[in-house]
């Protein structure tokens, strides 16, 4: 039951106090080992080594971080429960809270529906499908949004218009809401706080240097594989669990899981990651709303498929719309393997 107690623990400190940026984090402690380490073996990327090179210096760097990460966790663990069953459980409820990040996601993607013009949605989308004059540049000053949007996203957003600042912030709740939430939750339950911080891991070294640049194209390849692997069950879990609550977060349940169903079914691979769709098409079907699409980075247009249908315009309310969902199937999954770690001890 320590696992269980301890889960509990770190989501209510997750609920209550949110992501500090006040207090040491261990995930920005792996993020400064992964920049000295990336810095000391990909110098100049491939203008100074071969393919191969950087294959084996991502792998090594790969292999360090877990190792440490690893490492580290399981002596503080021992340390913890070297003390007092007690400060054990308080440890790894203090880990878990600093694993998980569902308050800090909503908040983010908030601070984006604040920055946003309240402008009629219903309004402006009418205007938007009739074509008049004007449509969405009534809503006059976007660059608070813009900016609000580009500490969630890696896309560039000083293009972006409304729609396409709301279509973002959705994709980004969407996304996120296995790779931050729902993931670190499961493998929490499967293996404690070192494999779940083994996750965390991984998912930072993608975060940071799992690009198709020229810096990154084969020295982070060995990081982008190994976050595709550790998500794929996650993503499609959460994916479906998503589609589950939404019928209960949402009016017309049977409507809406009608339509997220069918959109999943459809456009769940439609992305270079493997996993990135699962989860967004689910939210683009059950919002009707499409995502994804061409887009910007670092300045290089990228081609990417769209998921959903345009049923309707976006509207500021989905990214509210996305973080209900994002909670809702976080409880859910909580709930759930709690619930089975207390009857299996």
């Amino acid at each position: 039951m320590n696992m269980v107690y301890a889960m509990g623990i770190g989501f209510l400190l997750d609920v209550v106090l949110g992501d500090s940026h006040k207090l040491p984090h261990p995930v920005r402690w792996i993020g400064r080992l992964i920049a000295i380490l990336d810095s000391r073996l990909n110098r100049d990327g491939k203008k100074a080594q071969s393919a191969g090179k950087q294959i084996c210096g991502g792998v090594f760097l790969m292999i360090v971080v877990l190792a440490v990460t690893g490492t580290a966790v399981w002596l503080l663990r021992r340390a913890a429960y070297g003390i007092a069953g007690a400060a054990g459980i308080a440890a790894d409820g203090v880990m878990f809270y600093f694993a998980i990040a569902p308050r800090s996601l909503y908040r983010e993607s908030m601070a984006v529906y604040r920055a946003l013009p309240e402008c009629d949605d219903a309004a402006l989308s009418d205007r938007a499908a009739a074509g008049t004059e004007g449509g969405m540049e009534d809503c006059h000053d976007l660059e608070e949004a813009r900016r609000r949007l580009s500490m969630i996203v890696g896309r560039d957003t000083a293009c972006l218009d409304r729609a396409g600042i709301i279509r973002a912030a959705v994709e980004t709740v969407a996304e996120n809401t296995s790779d931050g939430v729902t993931a670190p939750i499961l493998y929490m339950a499967v293996g404690g706080p070192v494999l779940c911080f083994l996750y965390k891991a991984a998912n930072t070294m993608d975060s940071m240097i799992g690009y198709r640049d020229e810096r990154y194209e084969f020295f982070g390849k060995a990081a982008a594989r190994a976050d595709d692997i550790w998500n794929y069950i996650p993503s499609r879990l959460t994916a479906w669990t998503m589609l589950l609550t939404a019928g209960f977060v949402f009016p017309e349940p049977r409507t809406v899981w009608k339509r997220g169903l069918s959109v999943y079914l459809r456009d769940r691979h439609n992305h270079k990651s493997p996993n990135a769709a699962q989860t967004e098409s689910v939210c683009a079907g059950v919002l009707g709303i499409r995502l994804a699409g061409p887009a910007s980075y670092f300045g290089q247009p990228v081609s990417k498929p769209y998921i959903g249908d345009a049923l309707r315009p976006p509207q500021r309310e989905d990214i509210r719309r996305a973080g209900r969902m994002m909670y809702a199937s976080a409880v859910f999954i909580l709930a759930a393997v709690m619930a089975v770690r207390g009857i299996c001890t």
